[in-house]
């Protein structure tokens, strides 16, 4: 091979490159030369020299040739003259990659490298035979590597990556795909034991949420899709929607803390990246300098240098277009390039932005783990302690993502959109993110169920502090109203049913406040009742010397949209205050409702004085009682007005028919009957219309219905009125006003503990309900006076049989001769008593006594259909059978 000696840069020992340096392993010593002389021309390189004589060749598609063999260091050939490709020349897209390779992976990547001592390969390294990629790669004789330079595009398209971006591919390569044999979940607690080791916290306190919160802020606005980076460069103006919240002297001084930890892990990241340490290594690292701080903190701060690199790249995006600076450092960072292939990169972007926003939920729930109240929850508690167990797992991974992201960045600028191209290297990011979503779900169940153990404690606490509030005596009655509505003074809390806008609890303060406390299923028929009473009493007398307010508060368990539209629905007639939302009312606010005022399902009206003191558990019975001659609704009052109460026609109807009271002015006999036996009804009215034409005698009579099976009482009605049988109560409202009225008689007598085998007015009552209860009955009366309150099967017979005590009427009077025979007829009768209370009624009495025998009665459980009334209700019924 003719070889001759050429001039340059390349002759001269004394410029070193890479190139010139000897290696170790060599036997040749280096000869000394003097510095050029001014004007002292370069001469030819001597055989002797220590360096290989640098060799032209004659080789058409401008080969490297082997080195010289009298020589330990290859020597660099020199292309033919007649192509001009020199030692920087941008190959051809088609042919081979072409890199610089350093001969020992683990050295500094510096300009001047010593070459291993250990290797006798030169400077330049011969390449590997197994592998496409060498320090200086032999091309194909195929390839037609071009003459000159080629010009950027001016779009800044990506061109194949020059000399200074190709720095250590394989290692790039290796650093990637060595996390192929990432660890399993097997031997997550070798990692974890390692990671333990290096985890010393020194006690500092660190509020990391706000350094997150800058950090996600640029994450969220450097995270793009490919369809927002073709349209990146014509945003010039600053996003409106960004609020820099963190220019506070706390935060400043916080971060001036920690920027300088912050730098050495973006360093890290960024420096073995490029160096191509292992990925565990690199995360070992991490951990090492963040030694001192909890594990929130190590999250926090590797994720606020990851997006000091990663911000920086995606800024560089966003403004090169307009910004000479930003385009010359993007072209240098080959930006343009992946800008415009961005659609092919887009599963590689895909991958990376759904790790990043893994990687930012498994930061903020740890940092949710440390927020844990200490005084509510402790380790002790088995979901925290699992949580505690896991979160070193959690941490390492955690950061191992954040080291395999800062890793594709890096390959995107320094090895080209190839690189990020290929499919194979997208598996680890997407098994990071499966093993993190994996981590993260577990974190999140053991974070629910601290949550929920967590409220409980509150409810709790909550609870115990409502019972001890009630208990005190106050000044007014805001601290209590606060505790048990809405302790929040800057919650207007309160809807003024008048104007229809919210106002604070402070409306209450002083006054006596009625709580409508109710769920949804309260019937327009109560609230008519109520409002009623309600304003009857705000125009009573007395109201200006003790002022009142109702305040309605709806008990819902689930607030659904259909009852949330129910709730409105309800709200937007009443003229009385009512809570804005259901929502405000604590879960201990309904517990103590319940357990304290025995709340089920029906309406109950608790009545607190000024001073915030329970003066009545449940007036509701005064309202449908007495209504608003039951103001101010104390229990007091109640006693008060019972005491003024008989067993008279009046109590069952005052109020309900103006006709039947002046029936009564007028001294007639009157008939109050009910249920849905129509035949009894027909045999009855018969009867009893005979008895009174016989005994002559003035007699009304009026059909009442019963509490329930209203479907039937409309039919019964019906009939009642086609055949003229008697009067009729035919608005459904006032026979369920009736009969609740009556109800409302017994639980108000049971409220206030009243000896039932002694009171008179009860045992009547009862009898009423009991009857209804078994079928059908009736009150006979003349004028106030009740005369009988008996069961049908013992009234329509002594009606039947009048010829036999007709004899009687004439020597004791009518109303003596009947009520002497309707004696001898129940001696021989034995009906059963029986009273169902509604489970969602509240306060259910723990035994009775029958109104007939006196005996406690036995307690059954029933199940009621009702399918007429269109609700199939449950009730808790207690029934007896006097034999």
């Amino acid at each position: 091979m003719d070889t001759k000696s050429v001039t340059g840069p390349l002759q001269n020992p004394n410029v070193t490159t890479p190139a010139q340096q000897p290696s170790r392993a060599s036997n040749v010593l280096l000869q000394a030369t003097p510095l050029l002389q001014p004007g002292q021309q370069l001469g030819p390189l001597h055989p002797t020299s220590n360096l290989g004589s640098v060799q032209q060749t004659s080789n058409p598609a401008g080969t490297y040739l082997q080195p010289n063999p009298q020589t330990n260091y290859g020597a660099v050939q020199q292309t033919n003259p007649q192509t001009n490709y020199g030692a920087a020349q941008q190959p051809n897209p088609q042919a081979k990659q072409v890199s610089f390779q350093p001969s020992n992976q683990q050295t500094s990547l510096v300009p001047y490298q010593q070459p291993d001592p250990q290797t006798n390969l030169g400077a330049w390294q011969q390449p590997n035979p197994q592998t496409n990629l060498g320090a200086w790669q032999q091309p194909t004789p195929q390839t037609n590597i071009g003459a000159t330079w080629h010009q950027p595009n001016p779009l800044g398209s990506l061109q194949p990556s020059s000399l200074l971006s190709k720095l250590a591919p394989n290692a790039m390569h290796q650093l990637i795909k060595g996390d192929r044999s990432m660890p399993t979940m097997s031997d997550d607690n070798v990692l974890v034991s390692h990671i333990l080791g290096s985890h010393a916290p020194d006690g500092r306190d660190v509020d990391v949420k706000p350094l997150l919160r800058l950090v996600e802020e640029i994450l969220s606005r450097a995270t793009l899709t490919p369809d927002a980076l073709f349209a990146t460069g014509a945003r010039t103006y600053p996003d409106p929607g960004f609020d820099d919240k963190t220019d506070h002297t706390s935060f400043l001084a916080m971060l001036d803390a920690l920027s300088y930890t912050i730098d050495r892990i973006a360093c890290e990241l960024q420096y073995k990246a490029l160096g191509g340490t292992d990925a565990h290594q690199t995360t070992v690292a991490i951990f090492n300098m963040v030694s001192h701080y909890g594990w929130d903190a190590k999250l926090v701060l590797a994720l606020a240098a990851f997006g000091l690199n990663y911000g920086e790249f995606w800024l560089l995006a966003q403004i090169y277009s307009t910004n000479q600076l930003a385009k010359a450092m993007a072209i240098l960072k080959q930006v343009p390039g992946i800008i415009e292939h961005a659609v092919p990169l887009k599963p590689r972007f895909d991958a990376l932005n759904n790790l990043i926003r893994t990687i930012l939920e498994v930061t903020w729930c740890v940092i949710e783990f440390r927020d844990l109240p200490p005084i509510y929850i402790t380790t002790d508690v088995p979901a925290l302690a699992s949580a505690m167990t896991h979160i070193p797992t959690a941490v390492y991974w955690t950061i191992r993502s954040i080291v395999a992201c800062a890793s594709q960045i890096s390959s995107f600028t320094s090895m080209g959109y190839e690189f990020a191209l290929s499919t194979s290297e997208a598996w680890e990011i997407s098994t990071l993110t499966h093993k993190l979503k994996t981590i993260l779900e577990h974190l999140k169940k053991n974070m629910e169920e601290c949550v929920r153990y967590i409220e409980e404690r509150k409810d709790i606490e909550s609870y115990k502090m409502l019972v001890d509030l009630f208990k005190m005596i106050h000044i007014d009655n805001m601290r209590v109203l606060k505790a048990l509505i809405c302790p929040r003074d800057d919650v207007l809390a309160l809807v003024d049913g008048s104007t229809k806008k919210g106002v604070n609890l402070d409306v209450l303060r002083r006054k006596n406040v009625l709580l409508l406390i109710s769920s949804l299923d309260i019937t327009q028929d109560e609230l008519s009742v109520l409002e009623q009473s309600y304003n009857e009493s705000r125009d009573h007398v007395m109201r200006l010397q003790s002022p009142f307010e109702i305040v309605w508060i709806p008990i819902v368990d689930q607030l659904t949209d259909a009852r949330q539209k129910h709730f409105e629905e309800l709200q937007a007639p009443m003229t009385w205050y009512s809570v804005y939302h259901p929502s405000i009312i604590s879960k201990a606010s309904i517990k103590f409702i319940k357990d304290e005022w025995h709340f089920r399902n029906k309406p109950i009206l608790v009545v607190l004085d000024h001073q915030g003191r329970v003066v009545s558990p449940n007036a509701i019975h005064m309202m449908w009682i007495w209504g608003s001659h039951a103001f101010p609704f104390t229990t007091l009052r109640e006693e008060a007005l019972w005491r003024e109460e008989a067993w008279r026609l009046e109590l069952l109807v005052d109020g309900i028919d103006a006709t039947i009271l002046s029936w009564i002015k007028e001294g007639k006999y009157i008939f109050l009957y009910g249920g849905d036996d129509m035949e009894w009804i027909r045999k009855f009215t018969k009867e009893a219309k005979a008895v009174a034409a016989a005994a002559r005698i003035p007699l009304e009579m009026v059909y009442v219905g019963k509490a329930t099976k209203r479907q039937q009482v409309k039919r019964v009605i019906a009939n009642i009125v086609q055949e003229k049988l008697s009067t009729c109560w035919q608005d459904p409202a006032t026979i369920w006003f009736f009969w609740t009225r009556l109800e409302s008689m017994l639980l108000s007598k049971i409220q206030l503990g009243k000896d039932e085998e002694h009171d008179l007015v009860m045992q009547q009552i009862k009898r009423v309900l009991s009857f209804d209860r078994e079928g059908t009955w009736a009150v006979l009366s003349r004028g106030s006076s009740v005369l009988a309150n008996e069961h049908g099967n013992i009234l329509w017979p002594a009606l039947f049989e009048y010829e036999q005590w007709k004899e009687k009427v004439a020597l004791q009077g009518f109303d003596t001769a009947f009520q002497n025979y309707l004696a001898s007829l129940r001696a021989n009768s034995h009906p059963c008593c029986r009273f169902e209370f509604s489970h969602y009624a509240g306060k259910i009495p723990e035994n009775m006594k029958c109104p007939e025998c006196h005996h406690n009665m036995e307690k059954y459980t029933t199940f009621l259909c009702c399918h007429d009334e269109g609700i199939v209700p449950s009730l808790l019924a207690l029934t007896t059978t006097n034999t």
